[in-house]
């Protein structure tokens, strides 16, 4: 099947993947879905240089449009301006799921994006053995080919729950943070919500207001003893993941390089005697859980808050994983191929993080296009 063309595909139209298009087009890339452009190939030659977003949702907004409907702009953790456009004013109370969205589909609009949707990327793999040579990405609207992909798939499609044994003869409920909608789906019920991020805590808070909850962590979760701040403890943070990210270590949750802070759920939590952590249950029944005691706990649901792993399936194909599970970096680039650029991954998953990935990939990449043309 004939391939349409780009120099660059970025794959994914959240924070991201528009701060990478956005960075691309200050450098002159044009829309690949104009006529003129497309025909010529946009290969890094003596054409015009051309980019694409190819993004998976509906709608503009990523990952935001699916957060619970409870969960409103005063409360959301990691909400940062995209380049070149301030978040404008919203209402506190306004929930993040329609404010978000807006604010992005306003983005997206004023910098003429050139964005397709939805389209998802199936596979992506080498055209030939040359490293040089083009990438070849299949899609459900059909192939493309590009010179350098740029990676923003994020983590929502790939959700993380324990494979604890018993999961699957549970009667009760059983849903993750992504599944989540509002609490009172479980007015009057026993919950066991597992977790030791921001969002389990949140979760907390919110349906101990309508049910009894137990909280169960892996490990006893830390509270910092100060606000935290990017400036200081969100460099370090992005230090430390930054490495593991360069020795191919499979990212970790944020909180546990961070810590949990004292976040108005948490304050309120331990205000109402809710904030108690149990250990993690060894396995489950069909309406109860078994304690590392041993013992057994009646819950009729439970919400498993674990957090998500990366979603890059569709690059497996290129063999980019190294014997530590995780994606070594240099820099934004896949080390063993660096045609492939990860943001929103490792130390730029945080929307700050993604910004300053954005930039930092749409410059190395530049660089090797103009070292290829010599």
């Amino acid at each position: 099947m004939t391939a349409r063309h780009a120099t660059v595909v970025v794959v994914g139209g959240g924070q991201a993947g528009l701060s990478a298009a956005h960075h691309l087009r200050r450098r002159g890339f044009t829309s690949a879905l104009d006529g003129d452009a497309a025909s010529n190939g946009g290969d890094g030659g003596g054409g015009a240089r051309t980019l694409v977003v190819l993004d998976a949702e509906q709608h503009p907004g990523g990952a935001w449009q699916h957060r619970w409907e409870s969960l409103r702009m005063a409360t959301v953790n990691g909400i940062f301006d995209l380049p070149g456009m301030p978040l404008p004013p919203v209402d506190p109370a306004e929930p993040s799921r329609t404010a978000v969205p807006r604010y992005f589909a306003a983005y997206e609009a004023a910098d003429d994006l050139a964005i397709l949707r939805p389209v998802h990327v199936d596979s992506v793999r080498a055209v030939d053995d040359d490293p040089d040579g083009p990438l070849r990405l299949e899609t459900s609207a059909g192939a493309w080919e590009a010179r350098v992909v740029v990676n923003a798939t994020g983590t929502w499609n790939t959700p993380r729950v324990p494979d604890l044994p018993g999961r699957d003869l549970f009667t009760g409920t059983q849903l993750h943070t992504r599944d989540y909608v509002a609490a009172e789906a479980f007015v009057g019920q026993r919950v066991a919500i597992v977790g030791g991020g921001i969002s389990a805590v949140q979760l907390l808070d919110e349906i101990s207001r309508v049910a009894t909850t137990l909280w169960y962590t892996r490990r006893e979760p830390v509270f910092l003893d100060h606000d935290f701040t990017q400036s200081l403890d969100g460099v370090d943070v992005e230090r430390r993941v930054a490495v593991d990210a360069a020795a191919g270590r499979e990212p970790a949750s944020i909180v546990s390089y961070t810590g949990l802070g004292w976040t108005s759920s948490a304050v309120d939590a331990r205000r109402r005697g809710v904030l108690v952590r149990r250990p993690m249950f060894t396995a489950l029944g069909p309406r109860h859980v078994i304690e590392s005691d041993g013992s057994s706990t009646s819950v009729d649901a439970v919400v498993w808050a674990t957090g998500f792993r990366a979603d890059l399936g569709h690059i497996d194909p290129l063999g980019l994983r190294g014997p530590l599970g995780g994606v070594p970096l240099d820099g934004t680039a896949a080390r063993l191929d660096p045609r492939v650029h990860l943001i929103g991954y490792g130390p730029s998953q945080s929307t700050v993080g993604a910004n300053r990935a954005g930039r930092a990939a749409v410059a190395a990449l530049v660089r090797r296009l103009d070292a290829e043309r010599g």
